[in-house]
């Protein structure tokens, strides 16, 4: 909002979505921000767009009819006549005569999901013309470790997975991971946003059950009805209490996922400290071993 001196060489727009609404007033606002942000693009330089949604559809669509500087479009699950796409975990590039395989997107082992499938693709389109070798991205992707508080795997205790996704601070956020993984004890709380978890009820089969913390325990446990829960309260007592359900299921792969849906704010500093403090958490809990179910 505040660079109106910025000529970016490549611009990249990957989604649109709510979070951002009390800033802009409406969502509408908040996507006329984003396509000014585009419209300073180098008339010699890139724009790479996510095509998923409908906002940044329409903006593809009109940046194209205006002119400008080339625009490339995105899309997971979709075939693109031209452009940039994923389907079936495959990277495909239809910036030629016909659709080129990339990579098998299973080689990125810290990039699971439809939306880290996007920002690989947005990353190759947006690299794709400052590298001499294509591999040389294809590389890097395969290689990418990961982000902190963002889907970070921490480590295993027996078969219990340990997932930091600390940076999930709303509903849609938090989606994300939520489709990653088919056996989860899920943390969740912390200052609600606007809707809470209502938008994640195709989700909560997914959920072995919810250890919630924060001033949003109680909406969420009121959300989550039938799904097994319990209200936490704390951070601690959460993780160290999924921990024990997880390792007693007696499922092959379980999860332990801090996927909080909310903002940070009511116990912590910001996500990064809550997600610093699961970690170690986690680091006390390997000290000492769970117990898996006989």
């Amino acid at each position: 909002d505040l660079t109106p001196g910025l000529v970016p060489d490549v611009s990249v727009l990957s989604n649109i979505t709510p979070d951002h609404i009390d800033r802009h007033g409406t969502l509408e606002n908040y996507a006329a921000v984003k396509a000014r942000l585009l419209k300073q693009t180098s008339k010699s330089g890139s724009i790479v767009i996510g095509v998923d949604d409908a906002l940044t559809a329409a903006i593809f669509t009109k940046h194209a009819s205006n002119g400008g500087p080339p625009a490339i479009p995105v899309s997971v699950g979709k075939v693109l006549g031209r452009g940039v796409f994923v389907v079936d975990n495959t990277l495909y590039d239809a910036q030629g005569q016909r659709a080129a395989k990339v990579m098998d997107l299973a080689q990125a082992t810290h990039l699971p999901g439809a939306h880290n499938h996007q920002n690989a693709a947005l990353a190759y389109a947006a690299t794709k013309a400052f590298a001499k070798d294509r591999r040389v991205i294809v590389d890097a992707i395969a290689d990418f470790p990961g982000l902190a508080h963002r889907m970070e795997d921490v480590g295993r205790i027996g078969n219990v997975r340990f997932v930091n996704d600390s940076k999930a601070t709303n509903a849609d956020a938090a989606a994300k991971a939520l489709g990653c993984y088919p056996d989860i004890f899920w943390i969740a709380g912390g200052k609600a946003k606007e809707g809470g978890i209502e938008s994640l009820r195709s989700f909560f089969p997914r959920l072995r059950k919810a250890f919630l913390i924060g001033e949003a325990a109680q909406d969420f446990a009121a959300t989550l009805g039938a799904v097994p829960h319990e209200v936490s309260e704390t951070l601690d007592a959460a993780t160290r209490a999924a921990a024990a359900a997880a390792a007693q299921s007696g499922l092959p792969s379980p999860v332990v996922l801090l996927s909080p849906a909310c903002a940070s704010f009511d116990q912590f500093k910001d996500f990064e400290q809550r997600g610093d403090a699961f970690r170690q958490i986690v680091a006390d809990l390997k000290a000492h071993p769970i117990r898996e179910a006989s």
